[in-house]
């Protein structure tokens, strides 16, 4: 079995349970969900969800190159919004981060996420 190991980066958001910002496992790097905190205050950034994406990726951009890579090696990505009318907007977010091939994907809506986000991130990258 592979052994894990947990990733840490400091310009990411503290986690806020018990589980660690990414677990890399052979040559796979699980990220956790992200949710739009600030890493300093850790607070929303803003109730606009473009701004909540934008700082959702900027999140897991950090954590990705605390593991020694970056978006461009993310194969799946699992995104949760309290909203599917907001669709569109992660969507146009995305194509700013993300180049072709883009990642495999699922986008589901939920009642609620942590501290009233309205997007959480979750992403899967395939380490070098």
């Amino acid at each position: 079995m592979a052994k894990k190991e947990a990733l840490h980066s400091d310009k990411a958001p503290k986690v806020i349970g018990p589980y660690s910002q990414a677990i890399k496992s052979g040559s796979m790097v699980f990220l956790s969900g992200q949710i739009p905190l600030d890493p300093i205050s850790m607070e929303l950034v803003s109730h606009d969800i473009a701004e909540q994406t934008r700082q959702v990726l900027d999140n897991l951009t950090a954590v990705a190159n605390a593991a020694g890579g970056t978006l461009d090696d993310c194969v799946k990505l699992t995104i949760y919004l309290t909203d599917l009318n907001h669709f569109s907007v992660v969507n146009e977010v995305m194509e700013t981060y993300f180049s072709s091939p883009f990642p495999a994907r699922a986008t589901v809506e939920v009642s609620a996420l942590p501290r009233a986000a309205q997007v959480e991130i979750e992403a899967i990258l395939q380490a070098g």
